[in-house]
């Protein structure tokens, strides 16, 4: 791999769209030497996959069955993939965060029970903060979510 596809990966991957299967992808224009040998299509990139599938059933009028398989996704996927185009246009075909979509356990007085604490005694670590916080909230926090948590109000200036 030499250096700019090294960097495209690092770039697909920080942006959350790296294909995790690109091997899956199997439309000739997209194997090694398609497009023209011009590297266009590249089954690394996850948005290029979805739309290039896409495409080929609206433009080529290719089956959804075969686009499906040739890129790798089922056909519950296409259909997904596809009222995601048509409501959001590209941006939909990046893939969504998964999991919670903030630190629904550190509330507001948690984090100011962890602020006293770390007030009282400077030297508390994260397993013991989320320690402290499971015998007195009675909540089970991972010791990375309360770093994650500290650093972002560090950050944001608090």
């Amino acid at each position: 791999m030499d250096a700019g596809q090294s960097a495209k990966n690092r770039a697909l991957h920080e942006h959350g769209t790296l294909h995790p299967r690109p091997q899956a992808v199997q439309d000739p224009l997209f194997q090694k030497g398609g497009g023209g040998g011009d590297g266009f299509f590249d089954p690394r990139d996850l948005v290029q996959v979805k739309y290039e599938m896409l495409r080929r059933v609206r433009v080529d009028d290719q089956s959804v069955t075969v686009a499906a398989k040739a890129y790798g996704f089922s056909r519950v996927a296409f259909y997904q993939i596809l009222a995601a185009f048509e409501q959001e246009g590209l941006p939909g075909l990046v893939p969504k965060r998964r999991g919670p979509k903030h630190a629904h356990k550190l509330t507001a007085p948690v984090l100011e029970f962890i602020d006293q604490q770390r007030a009282s005694d400077p030297k508390l670590r994260a397993p013991e903060l989320a320690a402290l916080v499971q015998k007195h909230w009675g909540l089970s926090v991972h010791p990375r979510s309360i770093e994650r948590a500290l650093t972002r109000r560090v950050t944001k200036g608090r």
